[in-house]
């Protein structure tokens, strides 16, 4: 996957775009646009959107620290980009809009029981335990999941935005 110029300057913009976008909804906890822009991001670009990703990644961990919470990140969006890559290609337009909302809503849902076996193997967690860990965090999931619903609906707009950008800026080449 070899970048050019132009990807490199485009993805570590989306990828400093969705670390801002972290930092400014902090104020709404488990309220965010991460998973609607890593959704948008892998429509249109594939496996080139791993780039703005883990470049989120990355700055999270230099500006918060490289921390035992950190880790999960490393595996967390990937899951997100491969639910999305394995979406078929030709949804019909009619329904894309909810699959992409469904899919992001699903990735919220899911964040403590995804995040909770890291968190297992760091803290010498049981099984036992570990089910203990994401059952008390369900309420906060559930906040997660329905947010990230409602946010969905801004990512056909978002790849509708990207793709112009893109046809736009291979008109100046």
């Amino acid at each position: 996957m070899k970048l050019t110029t132009k990807e490199m300057a485009v993805f570590s913009m989306l990828g400093a775009v969705m670390y801002a976008s972290k930092i400014i909804m902090e104020v709404a906890p488990n309220i965010h646009l991460l998973g609607v822009f890593t959704i948008a991001f892998t429509v249109v670009y594939g496996k080139k959107a791993l780039y703005p990703i883990y470049l989120y990644v990355l700055m999270n961990g230099a500006f918060c620290g490289f921390a035992a919470w950190w880790i999960p990140y490393l595996y967390l969006w990937t899951i997100l980009w491969g639910a999305v890559m394995l979406l078929p290609k030709k949804i019909p337009e009619k329904i894309k809009p909810f699959v992409y909302m469904v899919i992001c809503a699903m990735h919220g849902f899911l964040f403590g029981t995804l995040y909770a076996p890291a968190q297992a193997l760091l803290y010498g967690l049981s099984f036992k335990a570990m089910i203990a860990w994401i059952v008390a965090g369900l309420p906060f999931d559930f906040i997660h999941g329905v947010s990230n619903f409602f946010c969905g609906i801004l990512i056909v707009p978002i790849i509708s935005v990207l793709r112009l950008s893109e046809k736009n800026m291979g008109k100046d080449q």
